[in-house]
């Protein structure tokens, strides 16, 4: 890294800066990609082309106004929150599971059915435990109380949101909460071997989900070949399709517009398999464009949150960086066929209302984080009244 870099990196405003700009990109990214990958789908169910995009325009216009709203609020007001935060979630991931209520996407019963959009409250649920799992292990950090077991202080509260989750069959969304908690636990400082028994569990339990549920073994099996004859119409046919999209697009892609694997070959291709599009259709450097904002965007969240003297901000800030970071890895995991199809949405890109919003709840935060940081204030204030002069 050249010296110019580094001393841009070291002002924190700039972090600030990037964050805003990574953020934004990839959802007028996502825009642009979902009406590509929707628009076939969307004439066919109900004959407008853009009536999905139209949708996914309503939430990011929900979304910006909500996360400045939010950014403004106090470390108190979201102490508040936080100790309701495991109760909230509990309640919300048990609404999908009342007739009437509920409603099976794809053989998962993780949405409620509203009169206008369908509702995912586990995303906005993986929010709130961050924020009550960061809440517990700043408490217990401020009191000094060291000889307390994190895992046993957050581990249960995940624990049950998990198996709420796994209640709906959602392995996918469970696998992100598991990953969070293994981000918390990390940065609370627990020894590592307790954190590698931990892991191990986690794996014997995750194989023993697999091999007891008859379609997750097909998918876990076909990773190895999703072309072999006896698996491509069946298994394989998603992740044997992501993988002749993403290699059709080659180096800059067939053109916006221009993929073939949308018209029906490809089921979700605006939501899981998106990324999938967007290496047919921008080819490799469209996905290395996407990868490399998603790693700026997580790199600047921990940058961020390193910065905070409040503690509940920086587990916070570990908690969004690692929700972020390992569903980027499973969704482009997926799409690659470098692991099993686990059906989650690429953070900021893939269509999706819930998670959406529920991103940017989380990034309301963390620029709630840096605006609380004196030097990126008085940065801030000095680009303000430096525009004010241009200006006047």
């Amino acid at each position: 890294m050249s010296t110019k870099s580094k001393s841009f990196l070291v002002k924190p405003v700039n972090n600030f800066y990037i964050l805003a700009i990574s953020a934004l990109s990839l959802s007028i990214i996502g825009l642009i990609m979902v009406f590509s990958a929707s628009s076939i789908h969307a004439l066919d169910t109900s004959g407008n082309a853009v009536a999905i995009v139209l949708r996914q325009l309503t939430f990011f216009l929900i979304s910006i106004p909500l996360a400045i709203f939010l950014s403004q609020r106090s470390i108190t007001q979201w102490r508040l929150l936080a100790r309701f935060g495991l109760l909230i979630s509990a309640i919300l991931l048990l609404l999908p599971q009342i007739p009437g209520i509920g409603k099976t996407v794809n053989g998962n019963t993780n949405w409620i059915a509203l009169p206008f959009v369908d509702i995912q409250p586990s995303e906005l649920a993986k929010f709130l435990l961050i924020l009550w799992a960061s809440l517990m292990l700043a408490n217990k950090e401020v009191n000094g109380k060291t000889r307390v077991n994190v895992f046993l202080l957050i581990g249960p509260g995940f624990l049950l949101v998990m198996l709420l989750v796994m209640l709906g069959r959602d392995l996918g969304t469970a696998c992100v909460i598991a990953a969070i908690l293994g981000g918390l636990l990390f940065v609370s400082g627990i020894e590592l071997r307790v954190l590698g028994s931990i892991v191990a569990v986690g794996a014997v339990a995750l194989a023993v989900l697999i091999a007891t549920a008859g379609y997750r073994l097909d998918r876990f099996l076909v990773v190895l070949d999703p072309f072999a004859p006896e698996d491509y119409r069946n298994a394989g046919w998603q992740p044997a399709h992501s993988l002749l999209g993403l290699a059709s697009g080659g180096i800059f892609g067939v053109g916006l517009g221009g993929s073939r694997q949308k018209w029906g070959n490809l089921a979700e291709a605006h939501t899981d398999f998106i990324f999938a599009v967007i290496g047919e259709e921008l080819g490799l450097l469209g996905t290395l464009v996407v990868l490399a904002l998603l790693v700026a965007l997580i790199f600047s969240i921990f940058k961020i949150s390193l910065r905070c003297t409040d503690p509940m901000s920086r587990y916070v800030g570990a908690g969004i960086g690692s929700w972020i970071a390992v569903q980027t890895i499973l969704n482009v995991g997926s799409a690659t066929s470098l692991i099993p199809v686990v059906g989650v949405t690429l953070p900021f890109v893939s269509y999706g209302g819930s998670a959406l919003i529920s991103l940017y709840i989380g990034l309301g935060y963390i620029f709630g984080s840096a605006l609380r940081d004196p030097a990126v204030k008085i940065e801030l204030q000095k680009a303000i009244e430096r525009r004010r002069l241009r200006t006047s």
